[in-house]
């Protein structure tokens, strides 16, 4: 299925954040974007530390202040249930002013070298090595053969 395309306000809220960051990091940073959670997130250094959803900003803050971050009005947690400590969905009323803005950019960015980097899957079809193996079905005919795996019968 085709992704849809962008509405103009992520877009605008994508190049904020592009913005936002080559002002801030040197030459020396590597940034990566790339779709992730269904959204488009920066990497930077080989780390989540912002994303775009729609007209929000995800933020990767420090995982010890999440109780008293999460008290902050126009923020709401990645995963409400818990797991996902210090990561936190920015609402538009939280960012509107510049003020704002720069607080969760630089904040973001201040604890991205403490934060640990998630290693990268290897790259492959689907990650086979992560499947359980498929149990072996077999009949009173005989063992079920993969689709598309045909026994030629002897011709008579």
């Amino acid at each position: 299925m085709p992704a849809r395309p962008l509405s103009d306000e992520t877009l605008h809220l994508i190049a904020a954040v592009q913005d936002a960051l080559a002002e801030r990091l040197d030459a020396r940073a590597h940034v990566e974007e790339r779709p992730l959670f269904g959204s488009h997130a920066f990497m930077v250094d080989g780390k989540l530390c912002l994303a775009v959803k729609g007209d929000e900003l995800l933020v990767r803050l420090p995982p010890q202040q999440h109780a008293s971050t999460a008290e902050t009005p126009g923020l709401r947690e990645l995963a409400p249930r818990g797991g996902m400590a210090g990561y936190f969905w920015v609402t538009p009323a939280a960012y509107a002013t510049r003020a704002q803005w720069r607080h969760w950019i630089d904040a973001a960015l201040a604890y991205n070298p403490q934060a640990r980097a998630t290693p990268r899957r290897r790259s492959g079809a689907s990650s086979p090595d992560r499947r359980p193996p498929r149990p072996q079905i077999s009949s009173v005919f005989g063992p079920k053969r993969p689709p598309g795996k045909r026994q030629k019968l002897p011709k008579p």
